[in-house]
């Protein structure tokens, strides 16, 4: 397994993990409340700093564990995986988005359009490091 694909399934594993505390801190709120809570600073800089720390020691483990891996440059059919992923996962992206903003037309609910745009951004990258994966096992 290469060191990029490693680092997706960190990212990967990272982004996973936060969404998780992010969306079960934020529904146990909701169901307290009896309505839709609203986004708070306070979590969103919770969400980043797990994810950010997930990420940070997952790549400084790999980059201890295989280090001429982790200074190569990438070749050419990484940079075809990467450019690939990023495309299929844009349209993730721009579907959410897209279906948020319509959800904001019908119900005029500012919280669910930053959830919306959240869950999309989220959605997108996901998708990208899925299609990352995907594509150095299926050696394009």
């Amino acid at each position: 397994m290469s060191f990029r694909e490693k680092s997706a399934w960190i990212m990967l594993t990272a982004l996973l993990s936060g969404c998780l505390l992010y969306f079960t801190q934020i529904k146990s709120m909701s169901y307290s409340l009896g309505e839709l809570a609203q986004p708070t600073i306070p979590i969103v800089i919770f969400f980043t700093v797990s994810l950010l720390l997930v990420a940070v020691v997952g790549h400084i483990i790999i980059a201890i564990l295989s280090p001429k891996e982790a200074n190569a440059s990438s070749d050419e059919r990484e940079r075809k995986i990467f450019d690939r992923a990023a495309h299929l996962s844009s349209h993730v992206f721009t579907t959410g988005v897209v279906l948020s903003l319509t959800l904001y037309l019908i119900s005029y609910d500012g919280n669910m359009l930053f959830y919306g745009a959240f869950g999309s951004l989220i959605l997108g990258q996901l998708a990208e490091y899925v299609f990352q994966i995907y594509f150095y096992r299926a050696a394009i």
